[in-house]
């Protein structure tokens, strides 16, 4: 079992950045792959980005690449989502997610985090 809590979000101008953690519960935390996903109000789910166990390879949506970085911290049980040139488009609530196998931009992880709300105004 991993729990996962996401921290960081907040209220941020457009253009504005923020960085995103998410703290993982397990020791071998090292051993999983890792996904962001976000929700806007009246829409699904959507992949934001990944990365690997093994060799930290990154994924990312078209409508993040260039702007959001994803990095992991395996001594810290950490991963991290650094958002810069925030739009208002981005606003939703961030989940991070773990699982065994690497899943690139499909969401069938094994564990969620409850969340964090990011917003941006214009």
């Amino acid at each position: 079992q991993v729990t996962l809590v996401e921290s960081g979000g907040g209220l941020v101008q457009a253009g504005g950045s923020l960085r995103l953690s998410c703290a993982a519960s397990r020791r071998s935390f090292s051993t999983y792959n890792t996904g962001w996903f976000r929700q806007a109000p009246g829409k699904e789910r959507e992949f934001v980005s990944a990365i690997s166990s093994i060799g930290g390879r990154t994924y990312y949506a078209d409508s993040v690449k260039g702007r959001f970085t994803t990095s992991r911290d395996n001594a810290k049980n950490t991963v991290y989502l650094q958002m810069n040139s925030l739009k208002p488009e981005d606003t939703a609530v961030y989940y991070c997610a773990a699982g065994r196998n690497e899943l690139g931009s499909r969401s069938d992880y094994d564990y969620w985090g409850q969340g964090t709300q990011v917003t941006v105004s214009s």
